[in-house]
């Protein structure tokens, strides 16, 4: 059985609503990366090998590229293809610095399953969903203006951001298990102006993303 993960309430309810099977792991990690990699830990040293993977989804922001075009779009669906730690480091005027040095060990990027990608996009195609692929970048503090936006993106090659996916991938090399991201556009990253942002319509539309996929897998025999 996969494990099915969220950050908050309001993102794993609506996939709840697609996707009510008893059978399902599913866990609500709280918000940032300490919480999801707090919980997570938790949850999988329950299981004792029982999981088979972790699908983490929820909802993200987008970056825009100097002419202010965004990959993807306001409540488009997005699956990752690497994340990252997009602010572990050093704290430049102009930027962030990565951590680097012989002595020092930073696992700071982290390769999706390139078979539970393969799975997703089948999930998603069967219910006519359409995806942009992409780096997702993990934040501990969320960008609030189009300058930080758009560093982060040139930096990493970045379509989006959270403040989780990375933790997740993190926990899961530890436990040598495939991980999997899909989120869904609620805000373009851009001077903050929350007036413009649709959570609630990406929280429902990452939860039908979700429960595709799930499908998907129970599917093909990889509940």
């Amino acid at each position: 059985m996969y494990l099915v993960t969220a950050a908050t309430r309001f993102e794993m309810e609506p996939f709840l609503d697609q996707c009510p099977q008893d059978g399902i792991y599913r866990l609500v990690t709280g918000v940032g990366p300490v919480e999801a990699a707090v919980r997570l830990m938790a949850r999988l040293q329950e299981f004792s090998g029982q999981c088979r993977g972790v699908l983490n989804f929820g909802v993200g922001g987008a970056y825009l590229d100097p002419a202010g075009r965004a990959a993807a779009g306001l409540l488009d669906i997005c699956l990752a293809e690497n994340e990252v730690f997009g602010d572990l480091g050093v704290c430049l005027d102009e930027g962030i610095e990565r951590i680097s040095g012989k002595e020092l060990e930073v696992a700071d990027s982290f390769v999706m399953d390139a078979g539970l990608l393969q799975m997703a996009a089948r999930g998603l195609r069967a219910r006519r969903i359409s995806w942009v692929r992409g780096n997702f970048v993990t934040v501990s503090c969320a960008s609030g203006t189009a300058v930080r936006g758009s560093f982060l993106a040139r930096r990493h090659s970045a379509i989006c951001e959270n403040m989780e996916g990375a933790a997740v991938a993190r926990v899961c090399r530890e436990f040598n298990l495939p991980c999997l991201e899909v989120r869904c556009i609620s805000n373009l990253v851009e001077d903050r102006d929350t007036s413009r942002w649709k959570l609630k319509q990406a929280c429902r539309r990452a939860g039908e993303a979700a429960a595709a996929i799930v499908a998907s897998l129970v599917e093909h025999g990889h509940d």
